[in-house]
């Protein structure tokens, strides 16, 4: 029972820390999750920003790098052949290039794709069915801005995200724009919430360290207490097993003495007188009145002793009903008579009830332990016992104003306290309880509790 109370104490100290160790992960994991989606919009965000203002300048290039033509007198055909030229020529990177439409749809220039050169595109759709060059013509129409959509990479032929940004040319009527892939920004979103995941996974794995680091060290630290303790309760058990030996070797002693000194000494003296009148009856000579008196009295005394032995072992009033009250009243004065103490001051409270033949012999021990070791250990002037009848308990309380003692230091000495420990065994074994409160030089109070069934014959069943 010991080790389950000890098991349960380890769960009790394991559980809150693995507890705690879990709100914590789910604690770091959550705000880890709300970290990298706001570094994620905000890396998004720089980076869209740098895309569009990178994007502002290539076509402000390309529009200042046709602009003379545009501005300039001549011949509007020729002049639109050279800069579809020029434009042709410019790029910057793989992917990086310059495209041209009417804005009727009609493509005039595209570097990469020049399959596209001549055809009319109003009504192609992206994958996602939507109407790319008319949302491109329409942003041109309103001064130019930026549009997103999807396209084939050059370089790759896969269709990705762009994002492109048109002008319009007015009095050609034309729409020049340029765009950007936008798998690089998508390939680093994915490395920062690897790197994001990574991050989490060894953050949980050292919460997952730190816990199982915690429940070994609670778990070894249960199992050197339990160890250390089992040895210090074998050995307690142990020493009080030869206490138990001990004491009934010396009960066994004192009565062979007392026996042997008063009961059987008197018997043999007895036995003399009433052989003396044996002789003196076969002889025919007259039995002095005297003889027979003597042998009567030293009987008599014989008896008283014996009754006297008996009752110390067991007392007869404990077998009849309500016979506690009226053996604790015998015990203390009993003490007082052989010395034991000053004054025994015996009462009883509340309406007697019929208790179980157990628990009066475990209430009279206890009060007979706790009267020996007062008067014995604590040199106590003044006991007092009263014994309470209360509603479904009865209770028993010994005070005295003795010398005192140090509870926990007597517990905890493997070689003190048999006496204590044998009082809250008895007790333990019915089911009740014991207190005990002394400081040294400040008396003694102990206090028995034993609970009763309401049925008075159920209790007397229990027993």
């Amino acid at each position: 029972m010991a080790l389950q109370l000890r098991t349960k104490f380890i769960l009790l100290a394991v559980l809150p820390l693995v507890a705690s160790l879990l709100l914590i992960a789910l604690a770091v994991r959550h705000q880890e999750r709300e970290l990298v989606q706001r570094e994620h919009a905000l890396v998004e965000r720089a980076y869209m920003e740098a895309r569009r203002a990178e994007l502002k300048s290539y076509v402000a290039l390309a529009v200042s790098t046709v602009k003379p033509l545009y501005e300039a007198p001549g011949d509007p055909l020729a002049q639109r052949a050279q800069a579809l030229k020029l434009l042709a020529s410019l790029d910057y990177g793989p992917d990086g290039y310059f495209f041209v439409y009417d804005l009727d749809g009609n493509s005039l220039m595209h570097s990469r794709q020049p399959e596209l050169v001549g055809r009319n595109l109003w009504d192609m759709r992206d994958p996602q069915g939507r109407p790319t060059i008319q949302e491109l013509i329409a942003q041109a129409r309103q001064g130019g801005g930026f549009v997103d959509y999807l396209w084939r990479r050059p370089s790759n032929g896969q269709v990705e995200a762009k994002l492109g940004y048109v002008v319009p040319l007015e009095r050609w009527g034309w729409m020049i724009g340029t765009g950007l892939y936008l798998g690089d920004l998508h390939a680093t979103m994915e490395q920062l919430d690897a790197q994001a995941s990574s991050n989490i996974a060894t953050t949980l794995l050292w919460i997952a360290g730190i816990a199982v680091f915690g429940v070994a060290l609670i778990s070894s630290t249960g199992l050197l207490l339990n160890v250390s303790e089992q040895r210090v309760a074998d050995a307690k058990l142990r020493l009080l097993a030869h206490q138990v030996v001990q004491s009934q070797e010396d009960e066994r002693a004192h009565l062979a003495r007392e026996l042997h000194d008063g009961t059987s000494q008197t018997l043999v003296a007895t036995k003399l007188l009433v052989e003396s009148a044996v002789d003196a009856l076969e002889a025919g000579r007259p039995l002095p009145a005297r003889v027979l008196a003597t042998a009567l009295e030293r009987l008599k005394t014989c008896l008283d002793e014996v009754r006297r032995i008996s009752h110390r072992l067991r007392p007869a009033m404990l077998d009849d009903s309500l016979g506690l009250p009226a053996a604790l009243q015998t015990l203390g004065r009993e003490f007082e008579d052989d010395g034991g103490a000053g004054s025994v001051a015996v009462s009883v409270q509340g309406e007697p009830v019929e208790l179980p033949e157990l628990v009066k012999t475990v209430l009279f021990r206890v009060a007979q332990e706790a009267l020996t070791n007062a008067a014995k250990h604590a040199a106590a002037a003044h006991l007092q016992l009263d014994l309470s009848f209360e509603v479904g308990r009865v209770r028993l309380q010994i005070s005295d104003d003795g010398a005192g003692f140090d509870e926990a230091a007597v517990q905890e000495h493997p070689r003190q306290g048999i006496g204590l420990r044998n009082m809250r065994e008895r007790l333990a074994s019915i089911g009740g309880r014991l207190q005990i409160r002394s400081q040294p030089g400040a008396g003694t109070e102990v206090w028995a509790e034993v609970p009763l069934s309401l049925n008075p014959a159920a209790s007397m069943a229990s027993a």
